[in-house]
């Protein structure tokens, strides 16, 4: 069995969220606290594990119209992407 850790929960959760917060690595995050860089990566893993929605997760009414218009507009920037390329070509021909 693994002797218990010298760090409380509540330092532990303090510590994961000024990394996650913070600008700087995690590696100079664990500098700052006087930590294993290690030790602090595992506990940011472990929390975003525990906090991310699962992938599977349905999503929202808001979220699926979201999805839905985002769709759309990434639909019609190619269109539009495709427009631009076709004007391009027209104007990089050689008048001769």
């Amino acid at each position: 069995m693994a002797p218990p850790s010298k760090y409380s929960p509540e330092f532990r959760e303090e510590a994961v969220q000024i990394a996650l917060r913070s600008s700087k690595t995690i590696s100079e995050t664990a500098r700052d606290l006087e930590l294993n860089p290690e030790t602090l990566r595992g506990w940011v893993k472990k929390h975003q594990k525990q906090h991310e929605p699962s992938a599977d997760a349905d999503l929202t009414v808001s979220e699926r119209a979201r999805l839905k218009e985002l769709e759309r507009r990434i639909r019609e920037v190619e269109m539009e992407n495709v427009f631009l390329k076709k004007c391009a070509a027209y104007f990089a021909r050689d008048p001769r």
